[in-house]
């Protein structure tokens, strides 16, 4: 229940909120607090809403973007120096921090039923399972995202290689963590980073950018349903990775043959898991030079395991693309399946084809995530302003080269005896797959010697696996056990 006392710290902040209204500018320096309130896990939990823009400054002191965000604090301890502090991230690269903000970790969620689809009238609801009563959170979106815009100064057009690119991002979001930080006094909070997707590589860059260029040490990094981090497994490894997903896919359709579809989807994925380490990857890897024999025998284990045809297979060279897996799983029912979440399903103009017409899963996000995003700020949270809220915003084009993320993130960890690591990838995301994001971990370290501080967790849904009323809870309990077991009060930081 919301407290209907709203605080406006400074008389200027009422005259800014008319200004941001009747013109499309923002301030590059504002902040509009309330008081709320929200039970998780049946305990009230008191807390102050601070939501505005603080700018990024250039190696001059100009000021080139002005970053929105929105920072939670619980209101009922007596000191924050103890307390863990989480900063958010989603991905794209152009994607705002609506996604995790008002769906997963926040004390406030979207009002959908409890597979994650869309339901009128549009809202936000009391999240039950956020980790707000264990940790502070600021969801902040990167420049071009949100209500987050670059600067001009004078006639100067903005140099938008300044934010657009791997490392580029990383550089000047350092930096503005670093602000935040000192001006929120949370220097002696253990500090967690937490990214989706695209953020996954955000995150990971950040944990030893903020270690060697700010001097700030993390307790934790949790990566949700994580990019490559430029960790390569191109050719044979990216064909045989996907065959795990696909046969998630395909039960949770309930395609398979029937002695498998009996099987739950736990016993199942280990077994697919270990026929595509073991057989598939060595087969493919001898391309157009494994014998017909044994080709054949590889698609019929396939079709067995993806709910495919062999002939498909076949065609494909055993090498079967996720588009096409999306649109012929259920051709002959006449439906596509989701990209980010297989569970959607879609209606192409034409069965025939190689891919879907349209990424089923996320036009029913957007259904129920914009409306949200735009009421909850503007009504709840009093940010009032006539600027578009970017759900994707123009980052392009990005410069992908020198992604080194993963490296960094080994780098950072091997660095800092303090840090571990959580990844929590939806079985059902055929963008970034869970198997993927298994493979990724096993190559983060190859020394081995950090595996102990590396955790994964997979869920029943897909790349927001916290649409799914149960797998938020199971999710957000995972993050508090997380922080719970990466406090290290009175530990030294030594091996």
């Amino acid at each position: 229940m919301i407290v209907k006392n709203i605080l406006f710290l400074f008389t200027s902040m009422v005259f800014s909120c008319a200004i941001m209204a009747q013109q499309k500018t923002i301030p590059n320096d504002t902040l509009i607090v309330t008081n709320h309130k929200v039970t998780i896990n049946n305990k009230t939990i008191p807390y102050k809403a601070s939501t505005g823009t603080q700018p990024v400054w250039d190696e001059k002191g100009e000021i080139i973007a002005a970053l929105h965000h929105t920072y939670y604090e619980r209101t009922d301890v007596k000191s924050n120096q103890e307390r863990p502090l989480l900063i958010s991230f989603n991905g794209g690269p152009g994607s705002a921090s609506v996604w995790m903000h008002l769906a997963y970790t926040g004390p406030r969620i979207l009002k959908i039923d409890d597979e994650g689809y869309p339901v009128q009238p549009y809202g936000v609801k009391e999240n039950p399972y956020s980790i707000l009563d264990v940790a502070d959170i600021v969801y902040v979106n990167p420049v071009n995202t949100g209500y987050s815009r670059s600067v001009s100064t004078g006639d100067v057009e903005v140099d938008t290689s300044k934010f657009f690119g791997v490392n580029a991002d990383i550089l000047y979001l350092a930096e503005w963590i670093n602000t935040f930080v000192s001006r929120h006094n949370r220097w002696r909070s253990p500090k967690y980073l937490i990214g989706e997707s695209y953020g996954t590589t955000r995150v990971s860059g950040l944990a030893l950018a903020l270690q060697n260029r700010q001097w700030m040490y993390l307790n934790g990094v949790i990566l949700v349903s994580p990019t490559g981090l430029g960790i390569e497994r191109d050719g044979a490894v990216e064909a045989a990775n996907r065959l795990p997903y696909f046969a998630a896919a395909a039960w949770h359709h309930k395609v398979l043959q029937p002695e498998l579809q009996a099987k739950d989807l736990d016993v199942i994925l280990p077994e697919v898991e270990k026929y595509a380490i073991n057989d598939l990857l060595p087969a493919l890897a001898k391309g157009g030079f494994l014998n017909e024999v044994k080709r054949r025998e590889v698609a019929s284990k396939m079709a067995y395991y993806s709910g495919l045809s062999e002939q498909s297979i076949l065609r494909n060279n055993l090498d079967v693309p996720v588009s096409f897996f999306w649109k012929d799983l259920l051709r002959e029912k006449g439906f596509t399946v989701g990209r980010l979440d297989s569970r959607y399903l879609g209606i192409d103009k034409k069965e025939a084809g190689t891919s879907p017409d349209y990424n089923s899963e996320l036009t029913s996000w957007l259904h129920s995530f914009t409306p949200a995003i735009n009421y909850y700020l503007r009504e709840e949270l009093n940010f009032i302003t006539d600027i578009k809220y970017n759900m994707f915003g123009p980052v392009h084009p990005w410069d992908r080269s020198g992604n080194n993320t993963g490296e960094n993130l080994r780098q950072a960890m091997a660095q800092n005896p303090y840090l571990k690591v959580l990844i929590q990838s939806g079985y059902y995301d055929g963008a970034t797959s869970y198997f993927d994001a298994k493979y990724t971990m096993w190559q983060l370290d190859p020394s081995g010697k950090m595996k102990d501080r590396l955790q994964f967790e997979g869920y029943r849904s897909g790349h927001m696996m916290y649409l799914r009323q149960e797998d938020l809870k199971a999710a957000n309990d995972h993050i508090r056990e997380f922080i719970s077991n990466s406090l290290t009060e009175g530990k030294p930081a030594k091996y």
